[in-house]
């Protein structure tokens, strides 16, 4: 409830401020502490790190974790709120996605048994490091020689100690003689292979096991999701010495919806680098002119920005255009930018010396298709192949399992239908959920939710004109040209009657009014609201909070 109303989006935030404030005086609700609020994410990982090689453990434990991640899970969606209203957002969304992404690594399927890794293979290193003279077993001396020799050989992954390090002696206990003692080093330097989930070392398991946690596309695994392009050649090759799997006809570097894998990393720098600062700059001017339209302050009753030509603030039709326009432009920049995070830290500034393959620029294509999706395929066009795809796996597998149990054909209408209708309402819930946990009043299952049900509907509706036409005859006589446009027609049709549902809840929930950029050359140049410069960031961004236990005590976000 506002005090007054707000002249500007920062006197909103003001406000904000205040009743974020007083709702976590009164106890209504609680700050997102760290680490408490992150459990979850600890039970999963500490299930997968049982080894398989206990199978009761495993077995006796696979329900109770589940069952303690959907309580934190559900517990921090209800009770958790943060003052910035987009971080707001991602509490619910990703606390959701936890419990998703859980069922699906533990339920679903049994990670551990199922899933396997693109890993280099162990290079045994074997170093004689000392010789000593033995007096009755016992050394005596000082070191009689340094590295005497060094061996290299390739390590099998059953003999391999996955420990990386294993030391051996030979001892000689007889007057006089002298003994040595071998080293062995193991590095992954070798070629590619599939690793299993591992069992003789904690580290490596540690490693196998947060890399699936954290990798939401599957690259470099055997559950790699669709529509992403294959491993280059020479790797495939590799592989393929050690397991008999398929080889690509040919080494493309761009999947058929258009993702591209790079080949090395300048490429991928180049790219990203790209990306990156086209997307800062985007985010600073569209940042400026958001905030500039109370609309996207969550003020839905304001009237439009006089700067506005008089065309498109007297017409309804126009001005929703332009406004769904500049949301699809705002969230589409945002998530590219954010993505191309990624390979910028953990392929251009760690590198493979760390990471190993983790690290190398053919584990990062492209987040987003080609938009030529959009003209061939339609709406399921948008969704399937342009829009990126982090959720897709987590999305499809609760409809494939449920199709396996029914026995039906995957082909059949009927068995598409479902897998529409389950993956739009996950995303729904998962963005209902991030709608539920942000401070103002926002309605989640009306506005996310029904948004992305709806495209299920959408996509469903056009694939049965689709086929009505080709049974007739029709579709094969309507020029390319025609029929592309048509789809991009109906595309567009389709999201403005149901765009707001989705678009006003986030300026609702005041998504926009987050900052996203630390240091604006817009505003530096006097082109902002008056007050603002070239700095952006400021007030509270991470505290220490104190609750009346010591549980309830941690960083607040």
């Amino acid at each position: 409830m506002f005090t007054s109303d707000p002249p500007t989006y920062k006197a909103l935030l003001d406000q904000y401020q205040v009743q974020y404030d007083d709702a976590i005086r009164s106890g209504e609700v609680s700050p997102f502490l760290y680490p408490q609020n992150t459990f979850n994410v600890g039970i999963l990982l500490l299930y997968l790190l049982i080894p398989t090689s206990r199978p009761r453990l495993r077995h006796y434990a696979r329900y109770p974790a589940f069952a303690l991640i959907a309580y934190f899970s559900i517990t921090t969606t209800q009770n958790c709120r943060s003052m910035f209203c987009c971080v707001g957002f991602c509490i619910g969304l990703l606390t959701a996605w936890g419990m998703l992404w859980s069922a699906t690594l533990i339920l679903i399927n049994d990670a551990p048994t199922e899933f396997k890794r693109i890993e280099r293979r162990r290079e045994r290193r074997v170093k004689r490091t000392a010789e000593r003279t033995y007096l009755n077993g016992n050394p005596e001396g000082s070191m009689a020689s340094g590295i005497d020799s060094e061996k290299t050989g390739l390590l099998s992954r059953q003999a391999a100690s996955q420990d990386g390090y294993t030391a051996s002696s030979k001892e000689n206990g007889d007057i006089g003689k002298t003994g040595s003692k071998e080293m062995y080093t193991t590095k992954r330097t070798g070629p590619f292979e599939w690793q299993p989930y591992p069992l003789n070392s904690f580290l490596d398991r540690l490693d196998w096991v947060v890399d699936i946690v954290t990798n939401f596309r599957g690259l470099g695994w055997n559950w790699r999701i669709s529509g992403l392009p294959a491993p280059p050649l020479w790797v495939q090759k590799q592989l393929h010495q050690t397991e008999n799997v398929p080889l690509s006809k040919h080494d493309t570097h761009k999947a058929p919806n258009g993702i591209v894998r790079y080949h090395n990393l300048t490429t991928l720098l180049r790219q990203k680098i790209l990306t990156f600062i086209t997307g800062y700059l985007v985010l600073d001017v569209g940042k400026v002119i958001m905030m500039k339209d109370p609309y996207f302050w969550g003020l839905m009753n304001r009237p439009p920005p006089a700067y506005l030509p008089q065309l498109i603030r007297t017409s309804p039709i126009l001005l929703r255009s332009y406004r769904l326009l500049l949301s699809l432009c705002g969230t589409h920049t945002a998530l590219q930018t954010i993505f191309s995070l990624g390979p910028l830290c953990l392929a251009g500034m760690v590198g493979p010396k760390i990471l190993g393959v983790r690290a190398e620029p053919w584990m990062y294509p492209d987040s987003y298709g080609s938009f030529g999706n959009v003209f061939d395929k339609g709406l399921s066009g948008w969704w399937g192949s342009w829009w990126h795809q982090t959720f897709r796996f987590a999305f499809a597998e609760p409809s494939r399992w449920a199709i396996e149990k029914l026995g039906w054909d995957k082909r059949a209408m009927k068995a598409k239908a479902l897998q529409l209708f389950v993956a739009f309402a996950l995303s729904g819930m998962l963005h209902g959920c991030g709608s539920y946990t942000q401070l103002p009043a926002t309605r989640p299952v009306r506005g996310p939710f029904l948004f992305f049900f709806s495209q299920s509907v959408g996509i469903i509706l056009q694939m049965s004109l689709s086929r009505a036409l080709k049974s007739a005859g029709v579709l094969g006589r309507i020029p390319k040209r025609i029929r592309q446009a048509a789809n991009f027609v109906y595309v567009h049709i389709w999201f403005y009657y149901t765009g707001p549902l989705l678009t006003d809840d986030f300026a609702k929930g005041g998504v926009w009014l987050f900052e996203p950029v630390p240091f604006s050359l817009v505003r530096g140049l006097g082109l902002g609201l008056e007050g603002e410069g070239w700095w952006c960031w400021g007030g509270r961004i991470a505290r220490w909070h104190t609750g009346e236990r010591w549980w309830q005590s941690g960083i607040a976000i």
